[in-house]
């Protein structure tokens, strides 16, 4: 004669399964526009990379300038299509402040090259520690194409689209002392997950991405003339009101 064996439920089981019951329920009629605030940090790492100095011609180079990690601060906005819920359109603002560090920097001059204002110049290369310059950006997204799961309570989303990144450097190197500004339409992505809490609010957090290229040209206000790839990582957090 054989035996059957029992398994005794657990509490513990009962409990998990009941947590991630209510974690995946569909949230069936909620809200579908929405507004929010973030906030953040840049990550570890970030650079200004392809650093041209645009007083030269032709342009000298300089190593890729390293970016101290900043908070991150923004607002957003944004809407699912009723018909097709797991699409959407979402605008967003944010703010950094990644200042440049004081670093190890290597200048490049080309032979024969001219310095705007001044003349022929003898080329080379140099190495020194560079003081570091404040730095900020600001970004502006119209529209981001948002793409999600949406029949759950718990939202993976992914995000693309195209903005305007508007940075400002004040330079503090002893004889280019100034402050300048640079205007680029970029590119912004982003991936991240959003709890609906209740009916109404939700919880997200979020990986994002930006590229732009900078053009300060070394105006009359101050500072040296340079172009610069800006291509960060973030990360943020935040609270969504749906309605």
């Amino acid at each position: 004669m054989t035996q059957r064996m029992y398994t005794k439920p657990t509490w513990g089981g009962a409990l998990l399964a009941g947590l991630l019951s209510f974690l995946i329920a569909t949230p069936y009629a909620y809200p579908e526009a929405y507004i929010g605030g973030q906030i953040g940090t840049t990550l570890a790492g970030n650079t200004l990379k392809g650093v041209e100095l645009t007083d030269f011609s032709p342009p000298g180079t300089m190593s890729d300038r390293e970016l101290a990690k900043s908070a991150l601060l923004g607002v957003k906005v944004g809407y699912y299509f009723p018909r097709v819920r797991w699409f959407g359109i979402e605008a967003e603002f944010f703010q950094t402040t990644p200042h440049i560090k004081q670093q190890n920097t290597r200048i490049t001059i080309p032979n024969g090259a001219t310095l705007k204002d001044f003349g022929p110049v003898a080329g080379g290369t140099v190495e020194g520690t560079l003081s570091g310059d404040h730095f900020r950006v600001r970004a502006f997204v119209p529209i981001n194409l948002m793409f999600r799961y949406h029949k759950t309570r718990l939202q993976p989303y992914l995000g693309i689209g195209m903005g305007v990144f508007m940075a400002n450097i004040t330079t503090t190197a002893t004889g280019f002392e100034g402050s300048q500004s640079s205007t680029s339409i970029g590119f912004n992505t982003k991936a991240g997950l959003e709890y609906y809490i209740t009916r109404h609010l939700s919880a997200f957090g979020e990986w994002k991405h930006s590229r732009a290229s900078f053009n300060f040209d070394g105006n009359s206000t101050g500072g040296f003339g340079f172009k610069a790839d800006y291509n960060p990582h973030f990360i943020a957090f935040g609270l969504n009101y749906h309605f």
